[in-house]
């Protein structure tokens, strides 16, 4: 779900040339979007029918320029992989103190598990683009 929700913040802003990728640190390659994550997207009118997961590798890392982890696992593993100068946590980088700025995980839970999960990553990654766009945005009156 953050993917295309990072995805649709950057073009609401109007911030081009960010490429988002997502890849997991216990994904099943290949598994597409579970149940949940593809009827709460829905629900906010993003389509994850097209997801399919993906391991997290030292290549991956390597031809990122920045790495948000979800969780402090996430981002240990990132960093173990070649990434410890440009590896986040995302509630961190959105600007949220590091006890509570982990997203919990919704797989395998209800639907309102996945939209409360939604609805923290719809929070944390508005503050992440809000960051990563800075002034440069700001001057296209196309987007306020």
């Amino acid at each position: 779900m953050a993917a295309v929700i990072a995805r649709r913040l950057l073009d609401q802003r109007g911030v081009k040339g960010v490429e988002v990728a997502s890849a997991g640190t216990a994904a099943w390659d290949g598994a597409p979007a579970s149940e949940g994550a593809y009827l709460v997207a829905l629900e906010h009118g993003l389509d994850v029918s097209a997801h399919r997961a993906r391991q997290l590798t030292t290549d991956l890392v390597a031809r990122a320029d920045l790495v948000l982890g979800m969780s402090a696992h996430h981002v240990e593993r990132a960093e173990a992989l070649g990434g410890a100068e440009k590896s986040h946590l995302l509630g961190v980088f959105a600007g949220g103190a590091p006890a509570t700025a982990q997203v919990e995980d919704p797989f395998g839970g209800d639907l309102d598990e996945y939209r409360r999960t939604f609805e923290q990553l719809e929070t944390l990654l508005a503050a992440a683009v809000e960051r990563l766009a800075g002034p440069q945005a700001d001057a296209n009156p196309s987007h306020e």
